[in-house]
């Protein structure tokens, strides 16, 4: 089963009181229709509706009122009309027919007991376009690809997956962890792909279907560009992002191109509309709130680090590597590092965050930050000795926090580290395949400190 973490998500929102209907966004083949599918064995009847199927979509080119719309919906799929029964609506492929997304009020206002969710591909691209949308009449959830313990899931693992989920881990489940991390990093987290790989654990079967994949997106250009100048600098950005995911980018020639800096930030902005890529850009300030740099350079986070590896010919270096920080000098596991973070997050808001401090006489910058109890809390993805952490301990020098985080190859260890200006604070270090448990090992790793002032 995938996706079980968005499954407990979407079961929450079954329950809400308050219940509005709910539009989940994703990029295709993220799995949004097959999530929907297994959270709907909850419920006594389901209607499925994809708008591109010219029958589906009549009876909302038709809408006069809501209730004749359900009593159509409920006939044309030969489902019982009642309040009695629980049913779950699931409108698909709903950017087909735009003038939909407004109906979705008339559930909220007027329909509140029977559940709705909306989902589409290319969802994103006719946002604020063409849409008039009921806003505070509907809620979001985004789906991404498949996290590294969805991963375990599904391909069977389950003793692995007990493991992972013991706050602290054994240090006797290490070695499999990590080698089976390795292989998720190697694949990545789109759904097809890891059905495949569950199924015949080979490999190079998956070419056809990274393939096929980058092709889809490639072919899906003409649907959200605007002109034929556009159709060619988004595809020029989808073939090109590979090589530069993970790194700071400038608009300006991208991919080694000679697209100016308008031509090529339009292109990136509306790949991360689609939910494609993310555009990350720094904090200068190692205190709350958050607020991204927007003048300084951001960096290039992709969909999915499998479909970036297999791209840019980047699989067989991980292949037989035991430390993932030695690949592709250390781009591919912060760039997955980054993408774990984003799987643990369901909200439409959610976003990456990293820290730079850009000075003539010292240059830093700290891989990832995340809030945590009203601080920030540096991340580094990064192999050898503590003393190296030269960037972690410029933030550490002008933050209030005590705590900052390591993620190597390692086993998990809690060191209490000085700064070179006399700062004390405790570096939790983490294996790689814990980024999912990160609020977890901070909780517990809070409670530990707490336990020790208080015995002091």
């Amino acid at each position: 089963m995938f996706k079980r973490t968005i499954l407990t998500e979407l079961e929450n929102w079954a329950k809400k009181k308050n219940r509005k209907p709910l539009v989940i966004r994703g990029a295709r083949q993220v799995g949004k229709t097959t999530v929907v599918n297994q959270f709907a064995q909850n419920f006594e009847q389901y209607i499925y509706l994809n708008l591109e199927i010219p029958s589906d979509r009549k009876p909302f080119d038709d809408f006069k009122d809501i209730e004749t719309l359900l009593q159509a919906l409920f006939f044309l799929k030969n489902k019982e009309y009642s309040k009695r029964k629980k049913t779950l609506l699931f409108i698909d492929e709903i950017q087909e027919v735009p003038e939909a997304f407004n109906v979705l009020r008339f559930f909220y206002e007027q329909m509140p007991e029977i559940p709705v969710i909306a989902a589409g591909s290319l969802l994103e691209t006719i946002f604020n376009t063409k849409l008039s949308f009921p806003v505070g009449r509907v809620e979001f959830l985004v789906v991404r690809p498949v996290s590294f313990i969805e991963f375990l899931e599904a391909i069977g693992e389950t003793s692995a997956l007990e493991q992972i989920n013991n706050i602290p881990l054994n240090s006797f489940a290490h070695e499999k962890l990590l080698t089976l991390f390795h292989t998720y990093a190697l694949i990545g987290g789109m759904p097809e792909i890891i059905k495949e790989y569950a199924e015949t654990k080979d490999i190079t079967s998956l070419t056809t279907l990274y393939d096929s994949l980058i092709a889809s997106y490639i072919d899906d250009v003409e649907k959200y560009a605007h002109s034929n100048t556009q159709t060619q600098s988004i595809r020029h950005v989808i073939k090109t992002s590979y090589f530069e995911a993970g790194k700071r980018i400038k608009f300006q020639g991208f991919g080694k191109s000679s697209y100016g800096s308008k031509e090529m930030g339009e292109a990136l902005r509306t790949l991360e509309k689609a939910l494609l890529l993310s555009l990350i850009y720094p904090t200068t300030s190692a205190k709350l709130p958050i607020i991204p740099e927007l003048q300084k350079s951001p960096r290039l986070q992709l969909l999915d680090t499998g479909l970036m590896n297999y791209a840019a010919g980047m699989q067989k270096e991980i292949i037989g590597t035991t430390d993932l920080n030695n690949v592709y000098q250390g781009t591919i596991i912060e760039h997955l590092v980054g993408q774990e973070l984003l799987a643990c997050n369901f909200n439409a808001l959610s976003a990456l965050n990293f820290w730079v401090r850009e000075k003539t006489s010292s240059t830093a910058e700290v891989d990832y930050v995340i809030t945590n109890d009203g601080k920030l809390i540096p991340i580094e993805v990064k192999s050898g000795k503590e003393g190296k952490l030269k960037s972690l301990h410029l933030f550490m020098d002008e933050s209030p926090g005590k705590i900052a985080i390591r993620l190597y190859a390692g086993e998990l260890l809690v060191t209490k580290v000085v700064t070179p200006n006399g700062k004390n604070y405790h570096l939790l270090n983490l294996p790689y395949y814990l980024v999912s448990q990160l609020p977890k090992y901070v909780d517990w790793l809070n409670k530990d400190l707490s336990k020790i002032k208080s015995k002091k």
